[in-house]
Formats: structure tokens, C-alpha cells, sequence
């Protein structure tokens, strides 16, 4: 090894400060900050490789789909600083990740800096002194068969986006998207909806009884059993429905009401005795060691974090050398790990929760492709939580403790005890009803000590006689006292709404995507307005529905369940070097020969005509159907009588109401409100003008009727225009949440429409503070600085010296708690203003922000990757630009051509 100084390049600066306290002064230590390179939007190439073979899309796809990529305008510098330092260099390590996205980084960086010294690269999975210095004895070089694959995954996506994006901008509505993987994860999430949508609930009865021991009739030994079976047949439950709400099998007792009733009344004060009583070993083994998507899924139901939170989260926790790398598909861990786990659990739990031999886990998800092993805490030996709590903030520990229980867990002993199936006989002369109840008994609780894996809710498990209780403990032929013998009446229910956990489940079990990318498409197909959250469920929008309709009927192929799996298949061939890139990418774009109109390029330019009214259509029945609209969903009448050139009568969609809750029924309801003009509430006695209460697209409102503008007949039609773009518009104001337009009276209407109220003006700025009523909530509002109000009645009845100590707290968010909008990082005190900067989540990706300016970050940079002095240097430029100016864009300069990739 030289004894010169050695350059090491990693992605972020945290992670570079964590390994540079593990190396000598021989070694500087700096990072990229994410990519440095990419793919330019066409628009942004070089005036004069516009025309070229590259301007499409910053890919020839005629010669070998040879990329064209530029170094980020902003990362130009961060260039600079790293040829800098590596002419003072011997030797460069590259030291990115050990994933296909970190290789690629990692060959960037070498087209980009063309160092004339020796290369390593250099990969780990954790940041501990002991992996660092293995790391370092065991480098390699770059390795060309991932950068290919993560390279040909790149263009696959810019060809994908680009060629189908254009015709949902032509047929749907412009700005929308269409992706490889968020397509299809839309899709599923559509799909369920219309499961939900198409389902028809059916209702069943059973009965319940308490049952003790004879003895234990005075003491707290009595369980409840619900009826099985009734004379020989079995009774049924929710399963026993399909989603059509019909009997899968006419051989089960179908019990209504009255049926239920009459079977309490026939054994009602009926001895009952034990039928039977079937006991089992119980005998259950540990989940496998934390990997992306179990580790976003298990995290979305334990600790209520989303997908892109818990990424977030076990990045940071992997850059200051807590976990090991969190971007893994693969359930193993190394003998390192095993015997570090098995060590804590002697020690912590005892020698009999040690297994006679270590557990092996092999990779589980379909398609699995890393090297690098499960999500584990980091080192040879493990630290507790109790270890690193006063280390970690309130995410991060609560992450950690879940990493560490898992990974404890599953090298443990199973689980032990028994289960038990009692059913009770009580025969009566027209009824011979046997009751039945199941239980466990734990004797040896194994794994359990540490750690239970949570699963996501069964719909069938209401009424489910199987669901685990306490029993009595009897013998077969026991007389038992019995209580409380009740008709129980249900309903079934429909499939359950995807959540971001069982969506990324659901995702891996197809073999769509990969883990590392799960936590981006949800995040994408919710920005991109596709999707929406009510709790943790994802409801897909009426735009989704239009947009998976269009990619059904006209690019069904790409968006396939099998056809996308198989996409990723390929992708790891590539990376095995089992499949050639360019050839690939031909049968992709171009079919298998150039008659092939199997090809995306064949299959966009063929597309032939494409109803866009039907492709926005969607039938409710009844003559309704909703329509995907510019401005909006709208639920529209086509049975309706209409006169030659009118449109049918039409009614906005509230934003919250979801797809399948808008029925028949409900529809009509909207259109009755609408086409009456809405609820007429009477007459406001300032003006005269009527008050009515309609629904909207963002909810419901109030509104006043102004009478009909008499203008003069002979004017021209631009000049009518203007006249009638001159008259007041009518006031309007959406109702509190607390009213509705069935009941909203005169008096709450006009309170309403006099919004803005005026509460007072500030002794020490002279502003007004107003009280208003926005999208987003009650909220008081002091010049441009705005505040959340507890709630909406304060509206109307805060005074200037509460509104004055609201604006004296610190500034709050939606959610009207100053922990609502925490920010995600806090990295110092501004030198320049004087004020905190932090990096916050907004509407449209994190920012960096002093309170006063904000700064978008930029796309190469991460939430934690992005130093004090970097977020110091953009808030000062987005000072220095001033406010936006209105008008076209100033001419980009071309950036100088970065050298393409030469196969």
C-alpha cells in the first residue's frame, strides 16, 4: 500500500465524517453529495445537439443508446474541489455504496475526475472501524456489470416517461406522468378501489354465549364461544360470502335476524356439555431479519412511519454507523452477526433461548439481487437500545430498537406451547347448536421475549370463531353454566384499502421494483396527485382512474404485472452479464425486428385514435357517469332531456369524497343540490341578494345569487366580455367543517361571507390581524405572517390580545402544534441573518429556510446529506436572486459536453 496521501469518495457528508474519524492523516475524506451526473432534459442539451441524434431525449437511440450525461449545474463546483484535492492524492478509493445506484455513482465520478493515479474501489455495508479497515484490504475495481444494469435502467426509464407521457398530456390533462414502476403501483391501488367500488355487502347472524365450569359459575372462568354449526351444518361467517355478496357454498346455514333469534330462544336454558376438546403442540418460528421492504412495511405498522420517514430515518442511522446499509433485498446475516446475536441473547434472555444451531436465512423476495446481508445493528457485537438512547432522536431510537429486536429475535428458539379447540353441544328440540372457540397457552415463549412480527388486518377476522381466547379448563362431556346466550348480527366488508405497507408487499410479492425504490414511487404517485392518504390508507383519485384506463386499454403490455416483473429479471441478467444491454434495449424500443410493432416505439407511433371523453369517463350506472374534467372530477347526467347545444346536468365531486362512496344515490343527491341552484338559506337584508349553500370541488360553500347584469344589446362580443368581466363577483365562503348544507342556517352563512373578520391592529407593526377561514383551516393573519387557530369558532371570537399571544409563541403549523411541522434537520444559526436554519418538508419536496428565505434543495443533494455551509451558501443566493421576476426565462448557456459513456 503507498504511503502517500489517499483520497476516499463517498455520497454524503455525514457518512464521510463517520469514516474519516476511522482512518489515519493519510486519508482525506470527502463526498460527492449524491450524483454527480445524469441524463439533461432535452431542453437543457447544447443548442447545437438539439437536432441532433440526442435531442429527444439525451439518449441516440439509433447507435447503441448511448447516453448523454452533464455534470449538474450545481455540482460544477463540488467537480472542482474533487480534482483538487486529487492531484494532492497517490491513490483514489471510491467508496459509494455496494449497490448498483453506488457503482454507477462510483463510475461517474471516475468519467467526471479522470484521475491519472491508481483506483480501488472501496465497499462496506456498515460504517464500523472493523468494516472500514476490511474494506480497506479488500478492494476491487468498479463493477461494469451493475453500471450497465443500472445505466440501462435509467434510460429504460427516460424512454418510458418520455414516449407515454406525451399522450396523457394530450388525453388526459397536461403535467401528468407515467412511469416503469409508479404506473403500475397506481394501477393496484385503482384496481382496489374498484373491487371496493363493485362490492356488495351481505349480512349474516350468529349467536354468542359465555360458557364456565359448573364450579366456576361464581368466578371470572367464563369465555365466550360463538355458534359453528346448527343441526350438523355449518353456520356461516364473512368468508363464506363472495364480493358479489352471494354464498360461496349453499351447503352453510345462512342465519337473518329472526333466524338468529329463534335459535336463542329454542336453547335458551338448555344444559350444555363439552363435544369436544382437541389440543395441538404450538410451535412457531422468528421472521428473518429486517430487509428494505419488510423493514418500510414492519415500520408503517409498529411506528406509523411512511415509507420515504423510515428511509429517511435508517439512512442517517446508517451514515453515523448505527445499522448496516438499508437498501438490501437479501434476509441473511453474516457469521459475524449471527455470533454477536447469539452472545446478546445469552446474556440478556439466558442459555435455553439460544438455538442448538444458528439460524440461515435464505433470500426470500422474488428476484432478489444484492450481495450485502439483512438490515442489523452495526459492529461485532451489538449495542442495546438501552445502549444508544440518550445517542438517537425520538425516530431514530425507536427505529433502532425495532432493527435490534428483529435481528435478536430471529436467531432465538421458536416459540412453544399449545393451542386448543373446544366446541360446546347445546341440543334443544329444533335446534342442535354446537359452539366453538380456540386459545393458545404459550409455555415457553422463545423469540417472543424480544420481538412479535405485526401483520396487517384480515378483513374475515370479525366473526371469526378461530380468533384466539382464554379457556376453561374442562374435559370432554363436562357439563358447562351458560349466560348471556345473544343474536349477533354483521355485515361483510369489502377489501381493505391499500396501505404504504401492504402496497410495498404487495409490490415485492409480483416482483415489481426494488427496495430501494418503494419509498420514491409512493411519494411519486402522491405528488403527482395520483394518490391520496385518509389515515394510512391510499385512495386513488378520479384522475388515477383516467390515467390507468388510457395505459390498460392502449399500453396494457407496460403495465402488466408479469411483463413489469419480468423487466426487473432482466435487469438483473444484465448485472449477472447473462444478458447484453444494447441488445435488450432494441427489444424493448424496437420489437424483436423492425416489422416487431411489439416495440414502445412502434407501439406509441401506431396508436391509432383515442376517444379522450371515454378514456376521462366512468360509468356509475343509472345514466350517471363521473368525468375526469380541466378543473376538476364531476359527476354528470347523460339520461337526463337536455336542449340542442346544453350540456347535461353536471355537479363538482367534493376532494374528499372517495370513489367508492360515491353511489348512485349520492350522486343524485349532488346533482339535486346543483341543478337547483343549491339550498336556497334567504336573503341577506344589506344587500337583498339570496344566500344558498352548494357543493363544490373543495367542499362545501355558501354563496349569494346576484341578479342578472342588463348590458346593452348592441355591444360586440369582446366588448360584452369585458363589460361582464367588470361586474362584482358574487362572495363566497367554504362552510367549518362543523356545518352542512342540509343544515346551515341564514345567520352562520352571512357570518361566513363577512370573513376576513377584522380582529385588531398590532400596537408595535400597525398591521391589521385578520381572522379567516382557508383550504387548510382557521388561521389569523398579520400582513404575510399567517398563524393556525385551534379551531374554527375562534374565528369569530378571538380577540386582539389572544390573536397578539398566538403571534408571541412560535410559529406553528397545519396541524396547529409546533411538532406538526418539526423540522427534519436543524443545522445552525444563520451567519447572514442571524436566524436558525433548518430543512423543513413542504408541499413540493424539502427546503432549507432561516424563517425568512427558502430555498428548494436541490435534487443531487439529501436531507442529510447537505452541510451547514452548503445551506448557508443557497439561502444566500436565493437572497442575492431577488424576488422572482414575471416574464419568459432567461436563455441557459449550454453547458460544455461531459463525455459520453463509450461501450
Amino acid at each position: 500500500m503507498s504511503t502517500g496521501r489517499k483520497l476516499v469518495i463517498v455520497e454524503s457528508p455525514a457518512k464521510a465524517r463517520t469514516i474519516a474519524g476511522y482512518l489515519g492523516d493519510d486519508f482525506e475524506v470527502e463526498a460527492s453529495v449524491g450524483h454527480i451526473r445524469d441524463l439533461p432534459q432535452p431542453s437543457e442539451l447544447p443548442t447545437e445537439m438539439k437536432k441532433g441524434p440526442f435531442g429527444r431525449f439525451a439518449v441516440d437511440v439509433d447507435n447503441g443508446f448511448e447516453p448523454y450525461y452533464e455534470v449538474y449545474a450545481d455540482k460544477k463546483k463540488k467537480v472542482r474541489e474533487l480534482k483538487a484535492a486529487l492531484k494532492e492524492a497517490d491513490e483514489l478509493y471510491l467508496a459509494t455504496d455496494e449497490d448498483r445506484e453506488g457503482e454507477a455513482i462510483a463510475w461517474h465520478l471516475l468519467q467526471a475526475l479522470k484521475p491519472k493515479v491508481p483506483v480501488k474501489r472501496m465497499v462496506f455495508h456498515e460504517i464500523t472501524r472493523e468494516a472500514i479497515s476490511r474494506a480497506l484490504e479488500q478492494t476491487r475495481e468498479i463493477d461494469t456489470r451493475l453500471v450497465d444494469a443500472q445505466e440501462t435502467r435509467r434510460i429504460l426509464d427516460r424512454l418510458y416517461g418520455y414516449e407515454v407521457s406525451p399522450v396523457l398530456w394530450r388525453k388526459v390533462r397536461q403535467g401528468l406522468s407515467a412511469g416503469r414502476v409508479q404506473s403500475v403501483a397506481t394501477r393496484l391501488v385503482v384496481e382496489r378501489e374498484r373491487e371496493r367500488m363493485a362490492f356488495v355487502s351481505a349480512e349474516y347472524w350468529d349467536v354468542l354465549g359465555e360458557f364456565a365450569p359448573v364450579a366456576g359459575e361464581e368466578t371470572d372462568l367464563w369465555s365466550q364461544a360463538r355458534l359453528v354449526q346448527l343441526n350438523g351444518k355449518k353456520v356461516a361467517l364473512g368468508r363464506d360470502f363472495d364480493d358479489a355478496g352471494r354464498l360461496k357454498n349453499s351447503e352453510v346455514v345462512h342465519l337473518d335476524a329472526a333466524g338468529a333469534q329463534a335459535v336463542v330462544a329454542a336453547i335458551e336454558g338448555k344444559p350444555a356439555r363439552v363435544a369436544s376438546l382437541e389440543t395441538k403442540p404450538y410451535r412457531r418460528k422468528p421472521a428473518a431479519p429486517f430487509t428494505t421492504s419488510t423493514l418500510q412495511q414492519e415500520a408503517g405498522r409498529k411506528l406509523r412511519l411512511t415509507s420515504r420517514q423510515t428511509m429517511r430515518v435508517a439512512q442517517t442511522l446508517y451514515e453515523n454507523g448505527y445499522i448496516t446499509y438499508m437498501r438490501t433485498d437479501s434476509s441473511a446475516l453474516s457469521t459475524q452477526a449471527v455470533q454477536a446475536a447469539r452472545k446478546q441473547i445469552a446474556s440478556l434472555f439466558g442459555a435455553d433461548y439460544v438455538p442448538g444451531k444458528p439460524r440461515v436465512y435464505a433470500k426470500q423476495a422474488k428476484g432478489a439481487q444484492e450481495a450485502h446481508e439483512a438490515i442489523r445493528p452495526a459492529g461485532d457485537s451489538f449495542r442495546t437500545p438501552s445502549e444508544v438512547k440518550g445517542q438517537l432522536s425520538g425516530e431514530e431510537f425507536r427505529l433502532y430498537e425495532l432493527i435490534w429486536k428483529r435481528t435478536v429475535a430471529s436467531q432465538m428458539e421458536d416459540a412453544r406451547g399449545s393451542t386448543a379447540t373446544l366446541r360446546i353441544r347445546i341440543a334443544a328440540d329444533s335446534a342442535d347448536a354446537v359452539f366453538g372457540v380456540s386459545g393458545t397457552v404459550i409455555t415457553f415463549p422463545g423469540f417472543l421475549a424480544a420481538y412479535e412480527e405485526s401483520a396487517d388486518v384480515d378483513r374475515y377476522d370479525k366473526g371469526n370463531p378461530n380468533a384466539e381466547s382464554r379457556l376453561p379448563n374442562v374435559a370432554e362431556g363436562d357439563e358447562l353454566a351458560v349466560r348471556n346466550l345473544q343474536a349477533d348480527g354483521h355485515s361483510t366488508t369489502p377489501p381493505p384499502r391499500f396501505t404504504e405497507a401492504s402496497l410495498v408487499k404487495a409490490l415485492e410479492e409480483r416482483g415489481i421494483g426494488r427496495p430501494s425504490t418503494y419509498a420514491s414511487t409512493i411519494s411519486v404517485i402522491q405528488d403527482r396527485g395520483y394518490v391520496t392518504s385518509r389515515g394510512q390508507a391510499l385512495i386513488p383519485s378520479w384522475l388515477a382512474f383516467a390515467v390507468t384506463r388510457l395505459l390498460e386499454e392502449h399500453f396494457g403490455q407496460l403495465v402488466d404485472y408479469d411483463f413489469t416483473a419480468q423487466m426487473e429479471a432482466d435487469l438483473d441478467a444484465i448485472a449477472a452479464g447473462d444478458e447484453e444491454r444494447v441488445a435488450w434495449l432494441t427489444k424493448f424500443y424496437f420489437g424483436e425486428n423492425p416489422q416487431d410493432a411489439g416495440g414502445l416505439h412502434e407501439l406509441v407511433a401506431n396508436l391509432g385514435d383515442i376517444d379522450a371523453r371515454d378514456i376521462n369517463s366512468v360509468e356509475l350506472g343509472d345514466g350517471l357517469q363521473v368525468r375526469v374534467g380541466r378543473y376538476g372530477p364531476y359527476v354528470e347526467d347523460t339520461s337526463a332531456p337536455v336542449k340542442e347545444g346544453e350540456n347535461p346536468p353536471r355537479a363538482s365531486l367534493p376532494e374528499d369524497l372517495a370513489p367508492d362512496e360515491l353511489s348512485v344515490e349520492k350522486a343524485r343527491e349532488l346533482l339535486a343540490v346543483s341543478s337547483d341552484g343549491g339550498r336556497e338559506l334567504g336573503v341577506d337584508p344589506a344587500s337583498g341578494h339570496e344566500i344558498v349553500a352548494k357543493p363544490g370541488r373543495f367542499g362545501p360553500y355558501v354563496t349569494e345569487v346576484l341578479p342578472e347584469p342588463e348590458l346593452d344589446e348592441s355591444l360586440s362580443a369582446a366588448a360584452r366580455k369585458k363589460a361582464l368581466a367588470a361586474l362584482p363577483k358574487p362572495r363566497t365562503a367554504s362552510l367549518l367543517k362543523s356545518q352542512a348544507i342540509e343544515t346551515v342556517s341564514l345567520e352562520e352563512a352571512l357570518a361566513l361571507l363577512s370573513l376576513p373578520r377584522v380582529v385588531g391592529v398590532d400596537p408595535e407593526s400597525g398591521a391589521e390581524i385578520t381572522a379567516q377561514n382557508g383550504r387548510y383551516g382557521p388561521y389569523l393573519k398579520k400582513g404575510t405572517d399567517s398563524r393556525t387557530l385551534p379551531n374554527e369558532e375562534q374565528i369569530f371570537t378571538v380577540t386582539l390580545e389572544e390573536a397578539l399571544a398566538i403571534y408571541a409563541q412560535p410559529k406553528r403549523g397545519r396541524g396547529g402544534s409546533a411538532s406538526a411541522t418539526a423540522p427534519l434537520r436543524e443545522l445552525g444559526e444563520d451567519p447572514n441573518s442571524g436566524k436558525p436554519i433548518v430543512i423543513k418538508d413542504g408541499r413540493f419536496g424539502a427546503y432549507i429556510t432561516d424563517g425568512t428565505t427558502n430555498r428548494t434543495l436541490p435534487k443531487d443533494l439529501s436531507v442529510e446529506g447537505v452541510t451547514f455551509e452548503q445551506a448557508v451558501d443557497l439561502l444566500a443566493q436565493k437572497r442575492a436572486q431577488g424576488p422572482a421576476k414575471k416574464g419568459g426565462r432567461t436563455a441557459r448557456k449550454p453547458a460544455a459536453k461531459s463525455t459520453a459513456k463509450k461501450k
